[in-house]
């Protein structure tokens, strides 16, 4: 049943086990070895992508305060001009009532009458009455004699009602 080997046969058989043994355990260990220098690299990626991520975030935080921010500011400032603007369309509308008492007839006075009720109604005002003061917030003292000076001609040339000069 067994056949007998020579012990040059079974030493030429050991060695050749044994070398492959050897090359196969050679490959496994570049194998390993690749596989430990791809997974460092991939370390050394993952922890510069991390970083990365770290501070777009931290960028995209600081975007999104400062969106907030400018909101805030613009809202702020939309507020102060339509103040400003609620102010001189009453100042225009209590001129009005001055000049068409003093030129009920003048035609200029009426066109200035139709622009400032234009305005007032641009702004969305209503025509006369104490429950405008109540709803705006305005005070009649400061409407009369107010803190800062307005412009009238660069506010109409704003809303369109007057040309530019060139």
């Amino acid at each position: 049943m067994f056949g007998r080997y020579t012990e040059k046969e079974v030493k030429t058989l050991i060695a050749r086990l044994k070398a492959e043994y050897e090359g196969a355990v050679k490959r496994q260990k570049e194998a390993q070895e690749e596989l430990k220098e791809e997974n460092r690299l991939l370390r050394a990626r993952l922890s510069v992508l991390e970083s990365q991520r770290s501070e777009i975030s931290a960028a995209l935080l600081r975007a999104v305060q400062e969106g907030e921010r400018i909101k805030q500011e613009s809202s702020q400032e939309a507020d102060v001009d339509r103040k400003e603007l609620l102010l001189l369309a009453e100042k225009c509308r209590i001129l009005s009532e001055r000049l068409t008492l003093k030129y009920p007839d003048a035609e200029d006075v009426d066109d200035f009458k139709t622009f400032t009720d234009a305005l007032r109604a641009h702004l969305g005002e209503e025509e006369e009455g104490e429950e405008e003061e109540e709803e705006t917030g305005f005070n009649m003292d400061d409407v009369l004699n107010p803190k800062e000076p307005l412009d009238l001609g660069n506010l109409c040339k704003e809303l369109g009602l007057m040309e530019e000069d060139e």
